[in-house]
């Protein structure tokens, strides 16, 4: 997260910052499992399935972070225009760099690829079914991040970025859950009751469970948003009561707790795309919640610098993955041998069922630390320092 530089900055919560490491990685092993085939292995199919709701856990996260950090400000966002928009320039620095190089990159490989199906006389990859829309309308709408916004039945380009335009809307009405944010603890319950029977309805009515992007992803975001919001809130008012003085086993007993919940409900909910998806969603809201007090094994697990190192690379690594996972379908077309081929005495087929996906993941990680050094970090920083200079500018006479 973005955080301004300021004396009322609060102390980061290392924990959820490690948090976000193995997210990124069961989307990445989702989207290849639906777009090429899963496992057959029961214990690993389970988990990677339900990779979509993952995002819930970002949109919770992304409340509970923002009203952490920007909180004690609610009545500023209102009554100075200058800290609204400080804000937005912060979050847009930090989401829109890496989506515009994505977008560029996904127009890149399209020419590309349509110029060697053209000399090889074969049909283009994006002309197959199940690939994202490519027009020039969703194009334009992927450049203002209001692609997700119930404006396109279908997703576009970096198929990935919906999020993100997710994201940018919940930016937008950020100063709302401010305000909101400002109530005791009936507000909290409400909010988190609010948020947690939205998503309800919207997993018992979608048809396909909680996997909710293009059509109706902002109103899944809003309510996600609004559960980290209320935990925040939680958060604060144990805080206030001295939460922090409590004995290391209980946050142990708690984090321990939560990850049984969350195994218990992905392994009981069995496959995916249900209205039962819910219970998975909101056991990892209880675990925001629980690693939010930055103490217990769990959550020291999560401050280990790998996990942070996995953690700072996750956007990248996030919304890097679509090119790569292309890559394979188009390797899969023109590239592979037949499935009966014998390499290093084994079936072709055989020998990347599980070396195809792990190759995978291996080089999304790679892609994205490639991505978050040399195109997020200096982009943000970049943008900062001109949004910055800007705003010390003397207005024109």
């Amino acid at each position: 997260m973005v955080i301004p530089q300021s004396s009322e900055r609060p102390a980061e919560i290392r924990a959820l910052a490690g948090a976000r490491a193995f997210p990124p990685l069961i989307l990445v092993l989702f989207h290849f499992g639906e777009g090429h085939h899963y496992q057959n292995v029961f214990w690993y199919d389970a988990v990677v399935a339900k990779g979509y709701i993952w995002v819930e856990f970002f949109f919770a996260l992304s409340g509970f972070i923002l009203v952490h950090v920007y909180g004690a400000r609610a009545a500023a966002f209102w009554r100075d225009r200058r800290v609204y928009g400080d804000f937005l320039k912060a979050r847009l620095a930090r989401l829109y760099p890496l989506h515009l190089f994505m977008l560029l990159a996904i127009l890149a490989k399209i020419v590309g690829l349509r110029a060697l199906a053209a000399a090889g006389g074969y049909p283009p990859i994006y002309d197959v079914p199940y690939q994202p829309i490519n027009t020039w309308p969703t194009f334009v709408a992927n450049l203002f991040l209001v692609q997700a916004w119930n404006i396109f039945p279908y997703l576009s380009w970096n198929g990935a970025a919906w999020f993100v335009s997710v994201e940018f809307l919940l930016c937008l009405l950020f100063p709302i859950y401010l305000v909101l944010s400002r109530g005791g603890l009936l507000r909290a319950v409400l909010l988190i009751a609010v948020g947690a029977a939205t998503l309800d309805v919207l997993a018992r009515t979608s048809g396909h469970g909680l996997d909710i992007t293009f059509h109706n992803g902002i109103f899944r975001g809003m309510a996600g948003f609004a559960i980290g919001v209320g935990l925040a809130m939680l958060y604060r008012r144990a805080m206030a009561l001295g939460a922090a003085r409590l004995p290391e086993g209980l946050f142990t007993l708690a984090q321990t707790a939560c990850v049984l919940l969350l195994l218990d409900a992905i392994y009981r909910s069995e496959w995916a795309h249900k209205p039962s998806d819910i219970y998975v969603a909101l056991a990892m809201d209880l675990l925001i919640l629980a690693l939010a007090f930055d103490r217990g094994v769990v959550a020291r697990v999560l401050q280990t610098r790998p996990l942070l190192m996995l953690g700072e690379w996750s956007y990248a690594i996030y919304m890097g993955q679509m090119v790569w996972l292309l890559a394979i379908r188009y390797l899969e077309r023109r590239a592979y041998p037949p499935p009966d081929t014998l390499v290093l005495g084994l079936r072709w087929a055989d020998l990347i069922w599980w070396g195809e996906p792990m190759a995978l993941l291996a080089v999304c990680v790679l892609w994205g630390v490639l991505l978050t050094i040399f195109i997020e970090r200096p982009a943000n920083a970049r943008l900062r320092r001109w949004f910055a200079r800007a705003r010390t500018q003397p207005a024109p006479a």
